[in-house]
């Protein structure tokens, strides 16, 4: 479980387009879908777009992992932080991965804890 979510921050904290699509193609299902408070996309192409538009809304931010993920059949929670590396997160919020059989993210469905105001 710490793979999948060391996985799923990585996958968002690559600022490089190609990285990120190659993380994507590795690490999720094709038809993945994302939904939070802020968005709901599908697809590769959709989620790699979505976090391109968070890191261009908070420039030079990184997630980290905050406290320990738990997992059950082909579900994990965890809470993330995001923020200057290092720093106190100025968000933070709580996401449900799951994955495949074969331990690929299909879906995630995230929520915010934190918002700056």
């Amino acid at each position: 479980m710490n793979t999948i979510v060391d996985t799923y921050l990585r996958t968002w904290n690559t600022t490089d387009a190609a990285a990120r699509a190659e993380l994507l193609t590795q690490h999720w299902v094709e038809d993945a879908c994302y939904v939070d408070p802020l968005a709901e996309v599908a697809g590769r192409d959709g989620i790699g777009a979505a976090i391109e538009a968070v890191q261009a809304q908070f420039p030079g931010f990184v997630f980290s992992r905050v406290g320990e993920p738990d997992s059950h059949h082909n579900q994990t929670r965890f809470q993330w932080g995001l923020g200057p590396e290092g720093a106190e997160p100025v968000v933070i919020g709580f996401d449900v991965v799951v994955t495949n059989d074969e331990g690929r993210i299909a879906s995630v469905h995230g929520f915010l804890d934190k918002v700056p105001a």
